[in-house]
């Protein structure tokens, strides 16, 4: 029997565990506005690190239903080398642009 209670949907995951290419090395973050926290990167804004490492591209960016769920998978992910990291991105590539 249908109690006719539709639960709401999501229209798009609301958080992104992400990865930066910076000058030396990489960044791995989360954001709930993946456009805006990258520029807020690329601008001298963003986290320590990519202040004294300028982000030289976005890598990748996985989504995320909630912001626990991406902050485990960072977790995760920040036990991972470099390369391992790197090889995660390409599965999950994504463009944006610098302004």
């Amino acid at each position: 029997m249908n109690s006719g209670i539709v639960q709401p949907h999501k229209a798009e995951p609301q958080w992104y565990l992400y990865l930066l290419e910076c000058q030396r090395g990489t960044y791995t973050g989360i954001t709930n506005n993946l456009a805006k926290r990258y520029q807020a990167h690329c601008t001298g804004k963003g986290a320590r690190y990519t202040r004294a490492n300028p982000p030289v591209a976005l890598l990748g960016a996985e989504p995320f239903e909630d912001r626990a769920a991406a902050s485990r998978a960072e977790y995760q992910l920040k036990q991972q080398s470099p390369s391992q990291k790197r090889r995660w991105a390409k599965q999950w590539p994504v463009q944006l642009e610098a302004n």
